[in-house]
């Protein structure tokens, strides 16, 4: 009997491959390289040729026990490379070397989820199925640029502790920005340096045993990750309240129909005949090299986002927000020169991020200075919070100093001598609001606000205003 659809709960876990931003390949040589000419960048290694031996890149393994060690994981005093032996085009040599039942590192934890194993591996090859436009002898084709393969990698494997495809996606992006503060990859989904593959199953709730999983590929971006998994969710539960049942397969997520297809059945372990990489010696780093890279490890963002709510009393929110960007999270605490610290986050939070968009912090024309300049002039009361929001709009335009660009654009808050003339002059224009005011509306107050500051263009404080129609009405 098929199991009722809302008595059926999901199990996720997460394969991730980063590539490591290394000068030169895995075990060869060869230069790293990001759209360059195809095939320009191999050797005799990376190509699998016959009588070539590997040898393995130092950088590569500091950057795969860091990552290991920044994840909570217990580093291997030993471990070993193996043969992982399949057949396809992308894989010159018909093996991937990779690591096997002794990873560099395994046991740890980032948040709530457990990290299964750390491990060393070499990229494949870059397939491009050219179809029609790239016949050869009249046949659709498929081209290999092995400019990418022997590209250094890590693979972090996590248990199923994930329950949502909005968790997982949370998740991953918790993975990616610890992973960019340490430095070790350019972790960029469109350009394949941070890939996520998402194992799914689903159960009977309180159920301890797992279900069938299938495997969603190479899903580019969080979105993509959380819309795919939410897909197979919803067709494991269906084909389950219909009495079917999920097969172990791997299938890919099209973002585009949404539709989920398969692309082969799922390997097990025993599928690639794993033996050990005869030409590698065993990895065995020694006790101060692990202390080295353990001195190496910034503080995370994890560890940012509780020692900003507990510093600033910032919400979890907007904490994360500053963790997880880490140029922004930069930004504010350089800005804080001991300016009010929930004021500051809420202006970057709620005004510049939103003027920012998409832009590269590189491209940042707004200074931590500046900014904390222009909130100087807004809690003194030299400027409106509306007069400051134009002078944010200049800042990340073009830049400059706060209190130029008020001088200039004629901000300052308007005297009070001017401001009694202006608020006794939309008195007279709301003549209507000023009499509903006085037969006990205190909301029509709103009109004689609104009129003052079109007159002054934000260059009038709203409470202020609104003292000053109050005293001349008590008159």
């Amino acid at each position: 009997m098929a199991e009722p659809a809302h008595n059926l709960e999901p199990v996720i876990g997460l394969e991730i491959h980063v590539q490591l931003k290394t000068r030169t390949k895995m075990f060869c040589s060869c230069a790293l390289s990001f759209g360059d000419e195809p095939n320009t960048h191999t050797c005799p290694v990376c190509l699998g040729h016959p009588g070539t031996l590997p040898v393995v890149n130092e950088r590569a393994v500091r950057y795969g026990l860091m990552i290991g060690m920044a994840l909570d994981c217990t580093p291997a005093e030993r471990s070993l490379f193996h043969r992982k032996n399949y057949f396809y085009p992308d894989l010159p040599k018909g093996y991937q070397i990779s690591q096997f039942d002794i990873p560099l590192c395994r046991d740890g934890r980032l948040g709530d989820v457990r990290i299964h194993r750390v491990h060393l591996e070499e990229d494949a090859a870059k397939l491009t199925h050219a179809g029609a436009s790239g016949r050869i002898h009249g046949a659709e084709a498929s081209l290999v640029d092995f400019n990418r393969g022997g590209t250094p990698l890590v693979e972090i494997v996590t248990e199923p502790d994930l329950r949502s495809a909005e968790e997982a996606a949370e998740w991953a992006r918790l993975l990616r920005a610890t992973l960019k503060r340490l430095g070790v990859s350019d972790v960029n989904m469109e350009e394949g340096s941070l890939r996520v593959d998402a194992n799914v199953s689903v159960r009977p709730v309180g159920q301890a045993v797992l279900g069938t999983k299938t495997e969603l590929k190479n899903m580019n971006s969080f979105t993509f990750l959380r819309r795919g998994v939410e897909a197979e969710i919803e067709r494991q539960v269906q084909l389950i309240g219909e009495g079917g049942r999920v097969e172990q397969e791997t299938l890919h997520y099209d973002p585009q129909s949404g539709n989920l297809t398969s692309l082969r059945s799922k390997e097990e372990s025993h599928d690639y005949r794993y033996f050990p990489e005869p030409d590698l010696v065993a990895l065995a780093p020694a006790p101060d090299l692990l202390d080295e890279i353990r001195g190496e490890i910034p503080e995370l963002p994890a560890e940012r986002a509780q020692r900003l709510k507990a510093e600033h009393q910032l919400p979890e929110e907007t904490a994360r927000l500053f963790a997880f960007r880490t140029e922004l999270g930069d930004l504010y605490e350089e800005a804080l020169d001991g300016g009010d610290p929930r004021m500051l986050a809420n202006w970057v939070k709620n005004d510049l991020v939103p003027r920012l968009g998409d832009s590269e912090p590189e491209d940042w024309k707004v200074t931590p200075e500046a900014l904390a300049a222009l909130l100087r002039l807004v809690d003194e009361g030299a400027i409106s919070a509306g007069a400051g929001k134009q002078v944010l709009d200049e800042l990340v335009a073009s830049g400059g100093d706060p209190g130029q660009i008020v001088e200039d654009k004629g901000l300052a808050l308007a005297g009070e001598d001017e401001l009694g003339e202006i608020v006794e002059r939309a008195m007279e224009q709301e003549a209507d609001a000023v009499e509903k005011i006085r037969a006990g509306n205190p909301k029509a107050i709103g009109a004689i606000v609104g009129a003052v500051m079109r007159e002054t263009k934000g260059r009038a404080d709203g409470g202020e205003v609104q003292r000053l129609v109050r005293e001349k009405l008590d008159a």
